[in-house]
């Protein structure tokens, strides 16, 4: 089995992506949208992290967060939104022999990309990515468009005008 390396950094700022193992037409995630978000709340209420961006896309989401000074456990964060989320939509798809003899159920890639932020260079790259997504997938046209963001509360906050990545994705994102 591959040594898989994750950068461990307590308190660090992180930009993941977590994808639904089955992705071709595939829109779990914003059908079940109100699912998702409780099962973060949730988690969160345990082990806190600061939400700084994310956006959920039919089968796939990312977002950069950061974790409480001292705590680096990323992995307990994903395992339990991971559950919490299966565990509130009817079960019914697909399983292969190997999960269901684990008994798993077959909604989640095991693993997920992360990426530890290096400095504001990044972060705001990052950050951008996250947004420009939609827009990249070709689900909507501009970004202020696309409901499941954070982009909407950036907007508020003055962080991004609410022109920004409006049809053309800007030169500098490129994250992933």
């Amino acid at each position: 089995m591959p040594n898989y390396r994750r950068a461990w950094q307590p308190g660090g700022t992180y930009f993941f992506t977590v994808t639904l193992l089955q992705r071709q037409g595939n829109d779990l995630l914003t059908r079940h949208i109100d699912v998702l978000r409780a099962a973060i709340r949730k988690v969160r209420a345990r082990f806190p992290f600061e939400i700084h961006g994310w956006v959920v896309l039919p089968e796939h989401m990312h977002c950069v967060i950061e974790l409480p000074e001292g705590d680096a456990d990323f992995a307990v964060r994903w395992m339990r939104i991971k559950q919490e989320f299966s565990l509130g939509i009817p079960q019914g798809e697909q399983r292969s022999k190997t999960r269901e003899r684990r008994h798993e159920r077959g909604i989640w890639q095991h693993r997920f990309w992360e990426h530890l932020i290096r400095d504001e260079a990044d972060f705001n790259a990052h950050m951008d990515y996250v947004h420009v997504n939609p827009v990249k997938h070709g689900l909507v046209t501009r970004v202020v468009d696309w409901p499941y963001s954070t982009f909407h509360k950036l907007v508020a906050e003055g962080v991004y005008s609410d022109d920004w990545g409006g049809g053309d994705i800007p030169e500098n994102v490129g994250a992933e």
